[in-house]
C-alpha cells in the first residue's frame, strides 16, 4: 500500500514567510548597527569638546537603547533561523516521502499489470492488449494471432522438485517464451502453468507456425537448464483474427480447444484452431509430424524467427 503522507507535514508559505521575516529583521539589525555606530561617534565627539555630564548621560542611554534593541534583534533571529531550519528540514523529509510514494506506486502500478513471478503481462494487460489489437483489425484490417501454451508434467516437476525448482521452471519458460517474439508481442502468464500469446500483424500461417515450433522446442530445453529428470513439454493452440473469430471470446475459446485438442493428439503439439493435423512439434509422443530441432538464441531472441 502506498505511503499516506500527513496533511500538516510542510507549509511552504511558512518557509517563505520566515525567510522574509528573517530578511527583513537582518536589515533592522543593520539599521539599529549604523545607529549604534552614529551613537558612539557622537559620544566621542561630546566627550571630546568637554560635554556636560547630563549630555553624556543622554548619549550613553540613547546607546544602551540601541544595544538593547540590537541584543533582541539577534534574539529574534536565532529563533527565526532555528524555524527556518526546521521548516527545510521539514520540507526535505516530505520530499522523500514523496519520492517514495511515487516509487511505490509505480511499483503498484506494475505489479497490477504484470506476473509478479515471472514479469510477464497478467490476464488484466494480456486482455488489455488483445482488446487493443481487436480494434486495430475493425479500424486497419490488420490480422493477428492468440496463443495459449499448456505446460505438460509441470505438476510432476512441482511434486518432485519442490516448488523453488518449479518457479525457476516458470520464470525460464517465459524468457523462453519471449526469446520467440517479437518486442511489439505480448507474453502473459494467466496463471499456475498456462501461458498466453499475443502475435500482432501476422499474414502468413507457416509464420505463426515456425513460432509456435520455435517456443515448443525451446520449452523443451528448460529442463536441461534446471537440470531435471522430468522432460518438460507444452501444449500450444493458437486462433487466429478474423478466420476464427473477431471477438476476444471467440479467439480464446478456438486457441483453448486447439490447445487441449493438441494435448489429447500427444505433448509437444501445436494445433492451430478448426484444424486436425498437428503442427511440427517437439516431443511429439503420437508419432505425428515432424520434429523440429531446438532453434539457436541469439542475444535473446530465436534466429529462426520468422518476423
Amino acid at each position: 500500500m502506498a505511503e499516506v503522507l500527513p496533511q500538516d507535514t510542510f507549509n511552504p508559505d511558512a518557509l517563505i514567510n520566515t525567510h522574509r521575516h528573517s530578511s527583513q529583521m537582518r536589515s533592522q539589525m543593520e539599521v539599529c548597527a549604523q545607529e549604534l555606530a552614529m551613537a558612539n561617534r557622537t559620544m566621542k565627539e561630546k566627550l571630546a569638546g568637554r560635554a556636560t555630564l547630563e549630555g553624556a548621560h543622554e548619549l550613553l542611554l540613547w546607546s544602551e537603547s540601541i544595544e538593547n534593541k540590537l541584543k533582541q534583534f539577534a534574539n529574534d533571529l536565532r529563533l527565526l533561523d532555528t524555524a527556518l531550519a526546521q521548516e527545510i528540514v521539514q520540507r526535505q523529509d516530505l520530499q522523500e516521502k514523496l519520492t517514495r510514494s511515487a516509487a511505490q506506486s509505480e511499483k503498484h502500478r506494475y505489479l497490477a499489470f504484470h506476473d509478479s513471478l515471472t514479469g510477464l503481462a497478467n490476464r488484466a494487460l494480456f486482455h488489455d492488449r488483445l482488446d487493443l489489437a481487436l480494434r486495430q483489425y475493425q479500424r486497419h484490417q490488420r490480422s493477428f494471432a492468440v496463443m495459449l501454451i499448456d505446460l505438460n508434467q509441470f505438476k510432476s516437476v512441482n511434486d518432485t522438485f519442490g516448488h523453488d525448482v518449479g518457479d525457476q521452471v516458470l520464470r525460464l519458460v517465459a524468457q523462453q517464451l519471449r526469446a520467440c517474439v517479437r518486442q511489439e508481442d505480448t507474453v502473459g502468464r494467466s496463471g499456475g502453468d498456462e501461458f498466453v500469446c499475443l502475435l500482432l500483424e501476422v499474414k502468413e500461417d507457416d509464420a505463426i507456425a515456425n513460432v509456435a515450433a520455435s517456443m515448443l522446442a525451446l520449452i523443451a530445453q528448460v529442463s536441461g537448464l534446471v537440470e531435471i529428470t522430468t522432460m518438460l513439454r507444452a501444449s500450444l493452440g493458437t486462433a487466429i483474427c478474423p478466420r476464427d473469430g473477431n471477438t476476444a471470446e471467440a479467439l480464446l475459446n478456438h486457441a483453448d480447444a486447439a490447445m487441449y485438442q493438441a494435448k489429447r493428439a500427444g505433448k509437444g503439439h501445436c494445433l492451430r484452431s478448426g484444424q486436425v493435423a498437428a503442427v511440427a512439434g517437439v516431443g511429439n509422443e503420437a508419432g505425428q509430424g515432424q520434429a523440429v530441432s531446438p532453434p539457436e538464441v541469439v542475444g535473446g531472441q530465436a534466429n529462426n524467427n520468422p518476423y
